[in-house]
């Protein structure tokens, strides 16, 4: 496969075979790469990193790849499905909160890294100030791949993770712009012109991809389709709807999908858990992929001069950029100093800066390798420097949260002609819903346990019937109380027989309700 950048003839059968195979087997290793990197505490995207690497023209596979363009396009694309994955798990009510501070991170916080990384790198390195600048937009970006993966590792504070969620998905909107605009041949224009620019499209992304995830979420919500399986595609066919239109009219396309799969995740879909669990698959192959072309693009031997450099302005990046961003972006809120540390540290940098060092690359700008290679170099190793040493901090920090009870997973399949729902609840192993009778449910009048699964055999429970772990129920639920008995269930696998003295009745005390609280 050596002349797989050169090659100009049409993709054949056997040319597909081998491709598959390939495809097929990178996958493979990258998966038994997950489980090594879960424990030794090692990033995963360095992992896949490795392997594009290894397959590339210094390694074992000698592929020769620089196709800089290609990787751009698949780059973006890989992105919209890890921001539309990361917005689908985002829940609405611990981001609510975070999101003027997270704002301010992503507009505030980005110009002050900017401005902070491009001079240590002209005054530092010598680069010229365009360069600087490209370098310094750059690597302003946090990664959504890679802050989505920490903190499915992490317990941190509702806050906390709220911030980082939002600017990882807000921030890669201006930082696009500004790399783009450093890139153009000529001067570049006047900052509020810029400010402008940014704060039209961060408005068009935003109204678009709000509006797109409310209809799509309606929709599904009132029309059953024929077969479970369609929901997790029309899921992700909105997502990405909702970024090809927020591009096409020129606005923030990132920042649309990640509000458009917000919306959507937070809007008690049918199927949901199924959907989750593919939009969860397709963002572990967006990612593959992603950072496996990015190691291909990479050409090791010629990294040597730019490593020195790199870890320079890495190091202002990291100690004083982020640092000074988070202080003056959190500015107007009372955030304590343990968790403006934490955000400072938790500032991770993964595929998007080194895909947006493709635009240089693309532009033709000079000395656009060098800038690659920078990026790759400083991002490669603060990654290993701060991912494995977050957990560390929060728990120095004591900002680490213990893990709660597990959430229920619940499945509705709606029945249109009955007006009603079926709601497929499985107990995980911490729910508290463990030794509740079901009577002890308490459930909203027009919705009933029907039918409990236990160890392979299904019967029908009586009200003294008692619910372990692992047991599947289907309940079936009249459309009007279909959320408050949601909400009721989800109340008692969080607090058990004790949810209503905990304050977690789950609204299940309506007009509907058999029983005025517990």
């Amino acid at each position: 496969m050596p002349g797989l950048a050169r090659r100009e003839q049409p993709l054949t059968v056997h040319h597909l075979n081998q491709l598959l195979l390939v495809c097929s087997l990178v996958l493979l290793v990258a998966v038994a790469a997950v489980r090594i990197s879960s424990r030794s505490g090692l990033p995963s995207l360095l992992v896949y990193l490795g392997i594009g690497i290894a397959m590339g023209q210094d390694g074992v596979g000698d592929v020769h790849f620089n196709n800089a363009e290609l990787t751009q396009v698949i780059g973006y694309a890989a992105l919209v499905v890890i921001l539309a994955e990361g917005g689908l798990g985002t829940k609405w009510k611990e981001i609510k909160p975070a999101l003027p501070a997270a704002t301010s991170l992503a507009l505030v916080g980005i110009a002050v890294s900017v401005g902070v990384t491009a001079t240590a790198a002209h005054y530092l390195i010598g680069l010229e100030w365009r360069q600087a600048l490209i370098i310094g937009a750059v690597v302003s970006s946090t990664d959504a791949a890679a802050v989505f993966s920490v903190l499915r590792k992490v317990p941190l504070p509702a806050r906390v993770t709220g911030i980082l969620e939002a600017e990882s998905g807000f921030n890669d909107a201006p930082v696009v712009i500004l790399v783009v605009a450093f890139c153009t041949a000529g001067p570049v224009e006047h900052w509020y012109v810029l400010l402008g620019e940014i704060t039209l499209e961060l408005a068009i992304g935003a109204a678009i991809g709000l509006a797109v995830g409310w209809l799509g979420s309606w929709g599904l919500r009132h029309v059953a389709l024929p077969a479970s399986g369609l929901y997790p595609i029309a899921v992700m066919a909105i997502a990405v709807t909702a970024y090809a239109a927020g591009a096409l009219a020129h606005g923030s396309g990132f920042l649309a999908v990640y509000l458009a799969a917000m919306m959507l995740g937070n809007a008690k879909l049918p199927h949901w858990p199924a959907t989750r669990g593919f939009a969860e698959g397709l963002g572990w192959i967006a990612q593959i992929g992603m950072f496996v072309l990015l190691g291909l693009l990479v050409t090791p031997h010629e990294m040597g001069d730019d490593i020195v450099p790199a870890l320079v302005i890495g190091l202002a990046l990291t100690m004083v950029a982020r640092p000074l961003s988070v202080v003056v972006g959190l500015l107007p809120f009372r955030i304590p100093w343990q968790e403006q540390t934490l955000l400072s540290w938790a500032g991770l940098r993964g595929a998007v800066p080194i895909i947006l060092a493709t635009i240089p690359m693309v532009s033709g700008v000079a000395e656009n390798r060098r800038i690659f290679n920078i990026v790759f170099v400083l991002v490669v190793a603060y990654t290993l420097i701060q991912g494995p040493t977050l957990p560390w901090l929060a728990r120095r920090l004591r900002l680490g949260e213990s893990a709660g009870a597990a959430d229920l997973g619940i499945e509705s399949a709606p029945l249109e002609r009955l007006r009603g729902h079926l709601l497929s609840v499985a107990i995980p192993k911490g729910s508290r819903m463990h030794g509740v009778e079901v009577a002890e449910l308490r459930m909203p009048s027009g919705a009933a346990v029907t039918l409990v699964v236990r160890d392979g055999t299904s019967f029908v429970p009586l009200p003294t019937t008692v619910l372990r772990r692992g047991d599947e129920l289907l309940v079936v639920a009249t459309d009007p109380v279909r959320d408050a008995a949601e909400r009721r269930l989800r109340a008692v696998g969080q607090g058990g027989k004790l949810a209503g003295w905990l304050g977690l009745a789950g609204n299940g005390t309506g007009p509907h309700s058999r029983h005025s609280g517990q």
